[in-house]
């Protein structure tokens, strides 16, 4: 099945999101992750107020078939969590970009984004044609 990869967003290789609105990253994980861990029946999330650096590992994502962790793609202060994953961790498979997000940051370093592939770029690291 063909990825969903929005336009708007930046990817990383290790297949996380990043949607910035105004110094504000939210954070989560590809549609192409996703389908790769099936179904989803566990996510960790991180403290508010951690400091994360690219590349970081916040938080763990079990599913029906594997353990994986989920690392951020730039630096920045945790601000807000998910909480909706705890209870719900299926809304990672349902709505990878929108009620399936893992986290907020306020970025340090905006000139992070732009090492980030975008969904041209992205798609062609996962093998698909956009």
């Amino acid at each position: 099945m063909k990825s969903v990869i929005p336009e708007d967003l930046r990817y990383s290789e290790t297949h996380e999101w990043v949607r910035e609105f105004s110094g504000i990253a939210t954070i989560g994980i590809t549609d192409h992750a996703q389908q790769e861990l099936t179904e989803i029946v566990y996510v960790g999330l991180p403290q508010l107020g951690r400091t994360l650096k690219p590349g970081e590992a916040f938080s763990e994502v079990d599913s029906v078939k594997t353990a994986s962790e989920v690392n951020s793609p730039i630096s920045g202060e945790i601000i807000e969590v998910n909480k909706e994953l705890q209870t719900n961790p299926g809304l990672v498979n349902n709505d990878p970009y929108g009620a399936g997000w893992f986290i907020k940051i306020k970025i340090t370093d905006p000139s992070e984004l732009s090492k980030l592939m975008d969904a041209k770029r992205y798609a062609e690291f996962i093998g698909e044609h956009h």
